[in-house]
Parts: C-alpha cells; sequence; structure tokens
C-alpha cells in the first residue's frame, strides 16, 4: 500500500463549492480520506506533502484537444500534448476526430488509442465522428465505435447540413446511449467569415457573421433533440443570443449541456486589431457584451463546460494573411493562468471555475474524476493562483505555439501535476 498525504492545502471541491484548508489522504491512486480523518488514516510511511497553502483540485478535464496524430504529427504529436497537458494541470484529454485522416472506423481508433497508451502521462479519451469522413453524408458505425472505446461522437466544425442525416445519427445514437457533440453555427452564413459582424469588422474590412448564425444552428440542433431525445453537448456557445433557447432546452428536460473555449471568455474582437492571427479562431472573437454575457452564463451554471479547445498550427498556416490563416489557437498550458483572470476580477469562484472545468465534463462523460471525494481516483493538481509570470511562446510544450497570449502578463502557476496518485509534473 502506498500513501500521499497533502498537507495545509487549499482544498478546491466543486461538488461542494467550498475552498478550504485541509488535508487530504491518496491511497494506491485514490482519494481515501479529507480533513482530520485524512490526518488520522496516514501510515506512519505515508509520503507527506506540504502544499503550503497552495491550491488543491481537481485534475482538468478537457473535452475538445486537437492532436495531430494521425497525419499532422509535426503540429503535435502524443507525446507533446500530454507533455503541455500535464505542465497545465490536463490530467484527461478529450481529443476530437478532426486529424488529417478522420477519426472514423474502429481501426482508427484503435491506432490513437496505442499511440496514446505509449506517449501520454496523463488520461486520453478519444472522441469518433459522426459521420464519415465528417462530410455529413452517411453516419459512422456508431455502435462499433462504442465498443471500440469512442466516449462521444462530433463531426468538429464540419457541420451536418442534412438534416435528415442527423436525424437518423442523433436517433441511433439515442439507442445506443450515445453523446454527440455538435458545433451549433449556420454554416452557409459562417462559410468564410474571420470575425463578427459590426462596426469592428467593417472598419477592418474582415468578412463577418452575425451573431445569430450560432443561434439559428442552437434552435435546429435543440428542435432534433426534441424529435430524437438523444444526448447532445454544444461544443461552444460564444454569444448572448444563443442562451435564451439554450435556458429553454435545459428547462423543457432535454438532454442537453453546453460549453464554451476559454478564449472566448477571456478575449474580444477588438484583439485582432493588429490583424494578429493567432486570434484567429472559429468561432471568430465575439464582442465585449457576448464575453461577458458568456462569462455570467458559466457562473450562473447555464454554460457547463470550460474547455481550451486546443487546436495546434503551424507557423506556415499563422503567417498568413488574416483572412486566409488557419483558425485555432494551443491552450492546455494557458487555460489555468487564463481562467484566473476571471477569478481575479471576482468573474468566478475557483470553486465555480473548477465545477466547469473538472466536475462536469466528468460528470458528462461518466467519469469518476473530476472531483474530491473519497474513491475518486487521485487525478489533482497543486497550483499557486497569484504566481504573476509573462508568458513566453516558445518556453510551451506544445510543438506548435500559436497561442494569442503570447507576452501576456498571467497569473496562475501549476506547481505539480497528478494521475492516480502519481506526479506526471512538477
Amino acid at each position: 500500500m502506498t500513501q500521499t498525504l497533502f498537507e495545509n492545502a487549499k482544498l478546491i471541491d466543486p461538488e461542494a463549492q467550498t475552498e478550504a484548508i485541509g488535508d487530504l489522504l491518496v491511497t494506491d491512486g485514490l482519494i481515501t480520506a479529507l480533513g482530520e480523518t485524512a490526518t488520522q488514516e496516514a501510515g506512519e510511511r505515508a509520503e507527506r506533502v506540504d502544499c503550503k497553502g497552495l491550491c488543491l483540485a481537481p485534475g482538468i478535464v478537457d473535452i475538445g484537444v486537437k492532436v495531430g496524430e494521425p497525419g499532422e504529427r509535426h503540429k503535435e504529436s502524443y507525446a507533446s500534448a500530454a507533455a503541455a497537458a500535464a505542465a497545465g494541470g490536463v490530467t484527461t484529454m478529450v481529443i476530437r476526430p478532426d486529424t488529417a485522416l478522420t477519426i472514423d472506423t474502429p481501426e482508427a481508433l484503435e491506432f490513437v488509442k496505442r499511440r496514446a497508451n505509449e506517449d501520454s502521462a496523463v488520461n486520453v479519451l478519444p472522441l469518433a465522428a459522426l459521420t464519415k469522413g465528417r462530410q455529413g453524408r452517411e453516419m459512422t458505425e456508431i455502435g462499433f465505435l462504442m465498443d471500440a472505446g469512442a466516449v462521444g461522437f462530433s463531426d468538429c466544425d464540419a457541420v451536418v447540413t442534412d438534416t435528415k442525416v442527423f436525424q437518423r445519427a442523433l436517433t441511433y445514437a439515442q439507442s445506443l446511449g450515445a453523446l454527440v457533440i455538435g458545433h451549433p453555427q449556420e454554416p452557409g452564413l459562417t462559410e468564410g467569415a474571420c470575425a463578427t459582424s459590426g462596426k469592428f469588422a467593417s472598419l477592418r474590412g474582415l468578412p463577418a457573421v452575425s451573431p445569430m448564425a450560432e443561434r439559428m444552428g442552437l434552435d435546429r440542433d435543440i428542435a432534433l433533440l426534441e424529435m430524437t431525445g438523444a444526448r447532445y453537448h454544444a461544443d461552444q456557445i460564444t454569444t448572448a443570443r444563443a442562451l435564451p433557447a439554450l435556458e429553454r432546452a435545459k428547462r423543457n428536460g432535454l438532454s442537453i449541456t453546453a460549453g464554451t473555449s476559454i478564449h472566448h471568455l477571456t478575449l474580444n474582437e477588438l484583439d485582432v486589431s493588429d490583424y494578429r492571427t493567432f486570434f484567429k479562431l472559429k468561432p471568430p472573437l465575439r464582442s465585449e457584451d457576448d464575453r461577458m454575457a458568456t462569462v455570467e452564463a458559466v457562473a450562473s451554471g447555464l454554460i457547463d463546460i470550460i474547455s481550451s479547445m486546443h487546436t495546434p498550427q503551424d507557423e506556415e498556416s499563422k503567417r498568413l494573411p488574416f483572412e486566409e490563416a488557419a483558425a485555432g489557437a494551443v491552450a492546455l498550458e494557458t487555460l489555468l493562468p487564463a481562467a484566473m483572470r476571471l477569478v481575479h476580477v471576482g468573474a468566478l469562484t475557483l470553486a465555480q471555475l473548477f465545477r466547469a472545468v473538472s466536475l462536469n465534463p466528468a460528470n458528462l462523460l461518466g467519469l469518476p474524476s473530476g472531483r474530491l471525494s473519497p474513491g475518486a481516483p487521485a487525478d489533482l493538481m497543486l497550483f499557486d493562483p497569484d504566481k504573476p509570470f509573462m508568458l513566453d511562446r516558445s518556453t510551451l510544450h506544445s510543438k506548435s505555439k500559436n497561442t494569442p497570449f503570447d507576452g501576456a502578463r498571467l497569473q496562475g502557476k501549476v506547481r505539480a501535476t497528478y494521475v492516480d496518485g502519481r506526479k506526471v509534473f512538477g
């Protein structure tokens, strides 16, 4: 029996929504006791870690991480993504299927799992494509892919435009209890757009899309959920106009959850002012009013999950005119310090933050992690919430360095990361 006693830690409990100084005991990779009980049950040979008042929280369960394998290993490998995740306090990566070779067959899924097991020190759970090739014409073998280990199904930003195909896929997924992750956008309106419509986009001469495109896409998906009863997660809700529809769907008892990205919570359209392509994202950055509404929705619990939407892009695909540059940013290592901006200004408490980055994504996927409860796996992160630093993108563990936070002043440093009680960083 191996034991580790974390002493004098500020325990962030997203279930109880509490933050309190105390001890936590880990035995054979599982959390076994908290508080005074932890001290009493610790054996003489237990390893003792003095946390010195730093925060001890469940590791982040990050839904929507893109890794370049198979097909674009030069952008991100499982080894580099896992190193970045561990450095960022991410203990579980849920990886997207929008690779160069789509993850849409059991064979492709087995390859991904094997590569992840070989190279990753953190947990890796794969999503599979909802339709073959993410082309929206024929659904994948959902049952076989679930048997092979898929935890959910998504075509990512390739919205299924054929409503009948999407309805059939939702119906089949519902019969198997499978989770479908959608990207709520109206693709006809969003095609070619790289900014949100408004005065700023007009002044900059950028092709823009109305926030209503997100609302329209969400409305369609909600209508199909009423028809099919499927489990559905909206990967990114980024506009105020989509929130009333989401609230009604939840109030009506539909099996729907929603997420948003850390970039849409901490940046707005004005950050694109000098055409820096590291700020080109999908969906595009929104207005400050939209950003604030999204932050409030996370605080209230209307938006359930915050994710990194980690999307590595190489220099060649970013060093282009803004309209032509690839969309996306890396965020495995910047998720926590960027989110701490919201904590330091009082928009979120630490308990609310970890409800959104750890507990809720774990619950969505039926995982026992994401909490500080006896019996839960000891997937933990120890961090200093106040440590200031200036981000230098060259120090990131990811192969790609496309972060909008390059040169930004941030607060919050991960000191150690544990997976099943084993230190993988720090």
